[in-house]
């Protein structure tokens, strides 16, 4: 197999000198754990670059291969073709001790995953690279980061789309490509220790309830379809079989006590338990087994959830917006009065621009990074090939990428130039790719012009981020609940159970949640995106997150925001999707909470275990 044009340098970092092995999948679906690989290939390289290994094969995965149309692999095709089982060794022996890279890495290491687990064993690596976010951090002058758009930019002829054969030589070409960018930027690699906390389990051993939860159970009431319930203590009844009855009347059992419990089941209620402590402080009503049982042999019909719309055909993209929604939420917390986005007018000679502030407080760098944006620029969190502009401000000398920063011949400029009249022209020796994205301000607004094709919104902050952040979400109905635990989305459940909410991480700075728009039950009024930090740290330490909106894996921006919380808070709401009449919005919220996300879970009514 031939690889590489010359012209790509391979990178002198020590910190980039790892075994590699490049992975391409082609399967019958999305889902990993549901579908299955049908074409797999692997090309290894040495720490210089060196090919040391390949292989590719053709896989019969026992089920119906899928869309035929998009990777031509028919049932005849793979009716003689071996079973992962009869692979596995041989390519756990190539992924051993290999850094796993992948365009878009989690479906290929998540579907490895799954057919490892389906022969009783797991994926042979302790770290992937994606190499899609790799070059979200480099920000090449190319219209998006597909992978055909960034073999063209790195010089590497593609062949044959949809080929896991052809994808992984391609790889091995933008690899190079991206290291050798990479290393002239002076970043950091997003290397992700594998399995990762965001650990994918495509289905949640928990059944959700269908019905919607219709609140407290009332003092010699019944029991209704969807109730919340909650068992502490010894039953005469086995849990196993109370749980199992209460199941299959409609309830919705719970593992903790939270204000949005409806009964909680006990034969002690003066015993000291979590739950019990829990419900006194929320005011949760007590039955004790026998009542419970009894109710349980009448439970009332409740409301079903609602089911999603027909999945339309996918419309031509229109313009983006700023009207605000009908209707601000009202929980967990206030939301902002802030200005939505507004069209560029003759004092946005920023327009175009992407401005990176370097130094100051945690507060200076907030005023000027909301000073670029209001001049029309947006605001970079991370040093990249798309920044034109730098802004230094007292301390931001010292940075260790301003060395960088000058040999790419960067604008660099004081604090008061964001505050005089519009400037003459200054040159550059960079070339940039103009972004064209809608810069969003705190509270703006932006139209998901295409609600048929799923939509991902990512957070990214700074590489030199020390704590854990955590990106979640929530989906809630009209009162901002969720109608069960199954609605939080977060790094131990990772995907709604019918798929239509999905979290991803890229990198140990970047995580992003992907909505299927079309699919999500009627009920549902918003899709909520927040941030938590683990520990005692706070958003101080972490600086400004960017958030971005996408139409398609790869594809460019629809629009992004910067958002800079104060210093003291440790959860953050960062976006919201929102439906506005028949059509989808995504507002840009950055407002921090000084509480945990245990407590931001439970203003939207999910049960918390204490």
């Amino acid at each position: 197999m031939a690889l590489l044009s010359s012209s790509l340098k391979w990178p002198t970092l020590p910190d980039y000198f790892h075994d590699w092995a490049l992975v391409d999948v082609e399967t019958s679906g999305l889902r990993p754990g549901r579908d299955r690989v049908l074409s797999l290939a692997i090309l290894t390289l040495d720490a210089h670059g060196n090919q040391t290994g390949e292989f590719s094969t053709l896989l019969n995965p026992g089920c119906d291969p899928g869309p035929v149309h998009i990777h031509g692999l028919t049932p005849a095709r793979l009716a003689g073709a071996p079973t992962f089982e009869d692979i596995a060794p041989q390519v756990g022996a190539l992924l051993n001790s290999r850094v796993l890279v992948a365009h878009n890495a989690q479906f290929d290491y998540d579907f490895l995953a799954h057919e490892f687990a389906h022969v009783r064993s797991w994926v042979p690596v302790s770290r992937r690279l994606c190499t899609l976010a790799l070059n979200r951090l480099v920000g090449p002058a190319t219209p998006d980061l597909k992978l055909g758009t960034l073999a063209a930019h790195y010089g590497v002829r593609q062949e044959k789309a949809h080929d896991a054969q052809d994808d992984v030589r391609v790889l091995s070409g933008i690899l190079r490509g991206s290291l050798d960018a990479a290393e002239q930027l002076g970043l950091s690699l997003p290397l992700l220790d594998c399995p990762p906390r965001q650990e994918y389990k495509p289905y949640v051993p928990k059944s959700p309830c269908a019905y919607r939860n219709p609140g407290r159970l009332e003092s010699g009431g019944p029991l209704v379809q969807g109730m919340k319930v909650a068992v502490t203590g010894d039953t005469q009844v086995s849990r196993e079989e109370l749980v199992a009855r209460s199941v299959s009347a409609g309830l919705n059992m719970m593992t903790s006590v939270s204000g949005q419990t409806s009964v909680v089941v006990t034969n002690d209620p003066g015993a000291a338990s979590g739950k019990l402590r829990r419900a006194a402080d929320e005011g949760v009503p007590l039955v004790d087994e026998p009542t419970y049982l009894r109710l349980l042999e009448s439970v009332r019909p409740g409301q079903a959830k609602g089911t999603a719309r027909q999945r339309r055909v996918a419309r031509t993209p229109a313009s983006a917006t700023a009207e605000p929604p009908a209707s601000a939420p009202s929980i967990p917390a206030q939301r902002p009065a802030t200005p939505t986005t507004s069209s560029v007018t003759a004092d946005q000679w920023l327009a175009g621009r992407r401005v990176l502030v370097l130094g100051g407080t945690h507060d200076e760098a907030a005023e000027a990074r909301a000073r670029a944006v209001a001049l029309g620029a947006s605001a970079a969190v991370n040093l990249s090939a798309g920044v034109t502009d730098v802004v230094v401000l007292p301390g931001g000398e010292a940075d260790r990428r301003m060395s960088r920063i000058t040999a790419l011949g960067l604008r660099v400029h004081h604090a008061d130039w964001l505050l005089a009249p519009k400037p003459a022209p200054t040159q550059s020796t960079a070339v940039h790719q103009p972004d064209t994205a809608e810069v969003l301000v705190r509270g703006g607004v932006v139209d998901l012009s295409d609600p048929g094709m799923p939509w991902t919104v990512a957070a990214t902050w700074r590489q030199q981020t020390a704590c854990d952040v955590d990106v979640v979400a929530f989906t809630v109905d009209a009162q901002e609940q969720v109608a069960g635990d199954e609605d939080f989305v977060f790094y131990s459940a990772p995907e709604h159970p019918d798929g239509t909410v999905r979290l991803a991480t890229d990198g140990p700075t970047e995580q992003a949640v992907t909505v299927d728009l079309e699919l999500l039950p009627l009920e549902i009024h918003r899709v909520v995106i927040a941030a938590a930090i683990d520990g005692a740290a706070t958003f101080s330490d972490v600086g400004a997150i960017e958030i971005t909106a996408t139409c398609g894996i790869g594809a460019a921006p629809t629009a992004r925001a910067t958002l800079d919380a104060a210093t003291t808070e440790r959860t953050m709401i960062l976006a919201e999707i929102y439906r506005r009449g028949e059509g989808w919005r995504l507002r840009a919220v950055g407002q921090g909470y000084d509480h945990g996300l245990a407590a931001l879970a439970r203003g939207y009514g999910v049960d918390v275990a204490e």
